[in-house]
């Protein structure tokens, strides 16, 4: 949300106006002072939460059936990792050559089998749905998600807030956002800091565009050249008409040429201090490098894939090594994984390859640069996907999967995380846990474990009563 703060009689109404509407897609100047108060830590863990809207067939991706019926085991092979025993899909061979940084839970289950529920059991690592929930429509009832828990419970690091999601908030094509990426609870103005870099496309355009863009209803590659990933961008100043700007590098221009002026101005003692942490966020160059991807080498960005995926990982990465702790990465649009319809070209072609090629990437700049082992990255969706293959054919040409909630693979690497391990497994035809099964309670614990935070704490909520934080227990198995 943004705040307009009248100006201040002792400075020019064009520079208070400057300092006062400056806002990054939807960060409030109200909010920077408490941000700004709370960096002191310099040795907080991280976590960055790749979440998969729509739901990753297990089958298809680190739960292989190959011994199952023919309608079960589907099209692709399982080939062998660097991890003794361990085998995965064949479309993931870069993963596949570094099982020894990352392991899986075979074991993941909760009981819902529809997006809206999904979504809000997954991204708050509760299962037990909140009084009054409505699917679709986020309430001020709802739990409070991962990444806001993380945002109020841990420390800043640096200028930027402790919790950010990105590149989109997630909402179908009617517009109804999905629950539980917020606060709920705990009061809007604890949301996690959502980074709009990549504005919600339709259902006309799912995956990582555009190298890997493609429409759900048809089943075929999309052309979206045109559509673009874009670092965000400051309010712009009194008397800066979009019209006059066809390029956001003249916007970028115009803002650096403002910073010794804003820097001047916020040293004045009647510009009240939410201004000047706003006027200090947007002079810090490290602040903004963290977002313009765009300025990485080209071999950065080709081992990352020049696609939303690629550039989303890359500037989670940016962002934990700017001092955030948790970065939520929403890997695709609404939906990107929901493969009811053509199952195995979807996953073959335009799923897979990106991901494959951006987690390796990032696994691969957090271990050369050491901060693997203080980073833990989970990556998960709402639900798995069905064990028998079907047809739906008022909708596709193809086969795929339906929802299914009884079983997924969570991926967990960093973070303490012991590499090549498997943790729980299911049954012969991957429909439920045959042992040690795994809740969202248990993930989510994992990760709030990670970032240093004490199984005891709480939040509190409007009225400053307390709320746990954990309730379930770290996944002990992976370390």
């Amino acid at each position: 949300m943004s705040h307009n703060i009248p100006a201040q009689p002792a400075v020019s109404r064009r520079a208070a106006i400057r300092a006062g509407a400056i806002g990054l897609m939807g960060l409030g100047v109200n909010h920077l002072e408490a941000w700004r108060a709370r960096a002191q830590s310099t040795n907080a863990k991280s976590c960055i939460y790749i979440f998969l809207s729509g739901g990753l067939s297990q089958h298809d991706s680190f739960d292989l059936k190959p011994h199952a019926p023919t309608d079960v085991r589907g099209e692709f092979q399982p080939i062998a990792t660097r991890s003794p025993g361990l085998q995965i899909c064949e479309h993931l061979p870069m993963l596949a050559q570094r099982s020894d940084r990352w392991s899986i839970v075979r074991s993941l289950t909760h009981p819902f089998n529809e997006h809206f529920e999904g979504h809000m059991v997954m991204l708050t690592g509760r299962t037990l749905l909140p009084p009054g929930f409505r699917a679709g429509q986020p309430t001020p009832t709802d739990w409070p998600s991962i990444a806001a828990i993380a945002g109020d419970a841990t420390t800043a690091r640096g200028k930027l807030p402790p919790a950010v999601a990105l590149p989109e908030i997630l909402k179908n094509p009617s517009g109804r956002v999905a629950s539980g990426q917020f606060a709920g609870l705990m009061g809007s103005r604890r949301d996690p800091w959502f980074v709009e870099a990549s504005p919600f496309r339709g259902r006309a355009s799912s995956g990582a565009f555009p190298t890997h863009s493609f429409n759900h209803l048809k089943e075929a590659f999309v052309k979206t050249d045109h559509l673009a990933f874009e670092a965000p961008h400051l309010s712009l100043p009194e008397g800066l008409h979009p019209g006059r700007l066809n390029h956001r590098m003249k916007l970028l221009a115009q803002l650096d040429n403002q910073r010794r002026e804003l820097e001047r101005f916020a040293n004045v003692s009647d510009l009240d201090r939410h201004r000047q942490a706003a006027v200090s966020l947007l002079a810090d160059r490290k602040v903004q490098q963290a977002f313009d991807i765009s300025q990485a080498d080209e071999k950065t960005r080709e081992r990352y894939g020049q696609n939303s995926f690629g550039w989303s990982l890359l500037m989670a990465r940016r962002l934990v090594q700017a001092g955030v702790n948790l970065v939520q990465v929403n890997l695709g649009n609404w939906n990107s994984w929901d493969t009811h319809g053509a199952n195995f070209p979807k996953l073959k072609n335009f799923l897979l390859p990106p991901t494959d090629r951006a987690l390796s990437a990032l696994l691969d700049d957090l271990s050369d640069s050491g901060m693997l082992d203080d980073t833990l990255i989970v990556m998960a969706g709402e639900f798995g996907r069905t064990p028998k293959i079907s047809l739906l054919p008022q909708h596709y040409k193809l086969p795929g999967r339906d929802h299914w909630g009884g079983a997924q693979t969570a991926w967990f690497a960093g973070g303490g995380v012991r590499g090549g391990q498997v943790v729980g497994s299911t049954d012969k035809i991957g429909a439920y846990p045959e042992d040690d099964p795994q809740k969202p309670e248990n993930m989510a614990a994992t990760i709030y474990h990670a970032l240093g935070i004490p199984p005891t704490a709480a939040w509190r909520d409007e009225l400053g009563r307390p709320n746990h934080i954990y309730h379930g227990i770290p996944i002990r198995q992976l370390n």
